[in-house]
């Protein structure tokens, strides 16, 4: 077997697919590549049987071919050579030689037939988001799967697709976020989970293309211009989370979301390292925030300018909880949608945007007596 490929075209479908190689695995066939060559084409695929990567070139081949050979070996090779013409050649024992203009280089490959089977997802139903669109809606979102797993389908991220548009959901119980994409709208009703580490990996790989989403009962293919990305699917159902959104949450605060993350990260530094309790006091138009962390014998108030509407009120919340909110809310003002210091607290963007909308809730915490 012999074909020639360009070091920076190889090397650029190399780190595309390579995130899928997992670092640690008892199958040593997974620290592989399995390279595909047929009819002039290379396709380069990786999996760690949860997520699977694959990308194609063209090549000059004399023949059809495969084969698995070290991801991080030949990955860390041919980005370590300056933009050079390669030369791929089988020799006996298993040896495949590379040969560029100024070296030679040798790895020992092997048969492919060990290499676990790559799902193919059904083609027959076909659902196109912008890239950035997509990105977007995970970076929203993403923050609030749940890291236990007693719970499988709380680590993922749920995509619903309805006739009100793609709805991107997580939750770990303490807190939860809906965000939706009302240009992705469709006549049936289903639900997909797609694993953390599937949506880690899916969200480098977004830029400004377009990407097809294939869906079957097990597995969702993204395809990305020349990059196909699959990945298992969580087979549970996800929690009835409609349930948990209060409909009548009359207190309404609006304040400049810039001014109480500041003030928030600064309670972080005050606030108990086991309860990360802070108080919210609200009233005539006032804000004032506090935090107390009594075995080192610090505390911290401050009091910020705001709108609100309803019921003095002092409620508390885990700073880390709320931080981690503020900075995934995109806009100038925030809104806190309030009823009582036991009920979960609704926070928006302070603008409604025409075709996305986005929801985060947050469960308060008992107040220290």
């Amino acid at each position: 077997m012999d074909f020639k490929v360009n070091s920076k075209l190889l090397e650029k479908i190399l780190s595309k697919v390579i995130p899928a190689v997992p670092a640690r695995t008892p199958m040593p066939i997974l620290e592989d590549f399995l390279f595909d060559i047929k009819d002039g084409s290379l396709t380069v695929s990786a999996t760690d049987l949860e997520i699977a990567l694959r990308s194609s070139i063209n090549v000059a081949s004399d023949e059809n071919i495969n084969f698995v050979i070290p991801a991080r070996l030949l990955y860390d090779i041919i980005r370590s050579l300056d933009e050079t013409q390669i030369q791929f050649k089988t020799e006996p024992n298993s040896r495949l030689r590379l040969t560029t203009e100024n070296g030679k280089y040798n790895i020992g490959y092997s048969p492919s037939e060990d290499f676990p089977e790559i799902p193919q997802v059904s083609r027959n139903k076909e659902v196109i988001i912008n890239g950035k669109d997509l990105k977007k809606a995970i970076d929203q979102t993403s923050f609030a799967m749940s890291k236990e797993d007693m719970r499988p389908a709380m680590t993922g991220t749920l995509f619903e697709f309805t006739a009100d548009g793609l709805k991107f959901v997580t939750t770990d119980g303490h807190r939860l976020v809906k965000f939706i994409n009302k240009n992705i709208k469709t006549s049936s009703e289903e639900q997909y989970i797609i694993p953390e580490r599937a949506i880690s990996v899916l969200t480098k790989q977004l830029g400004e293309a377009d990407v097809k989403m294939y869906i079957s009962k097990s597995n969702i293919s993204f395809n990305i211009g020349d990059l196909e990305f699959i990945t298992r699917l969580i087979g549970e159902k996800y929690p009835a989370y409609s349930s948990v959104i209060p409909l009548e949450n009359e207190n309404l605060l609006k304040i400049d979301r810039s001014a109480i993350s500041s003030t928030i990260k600064r309670m972080m530094l005050f606030s108990s390292s086991s309860t990360k309790q802070v108080k919210f006091s609200i009233s005539n138009n006032k804000l004032e925030v506090s935090a107390e962390d009594v075995d080192h014998g610090s505390d911290a108030v401050e009091k910020i300018p705001c709108e609100y509407k309803g019921d003095p009120m002092d409620i508390g919340f885990n700073t880390q909880y709320v931080n981690d909110i503020l900075t995934h809310v995109d806009d100038v003002n925030v809104i806190f949608k309030l009823h009582s210091p036991t009920k979960a607290c609704i926070i928006e963007p302070g603008t409604i945007r025409e075709n996305e909308d986005l929801m985060l809730l947050l469960m308060p915490v008992r107040l220290n007596t």
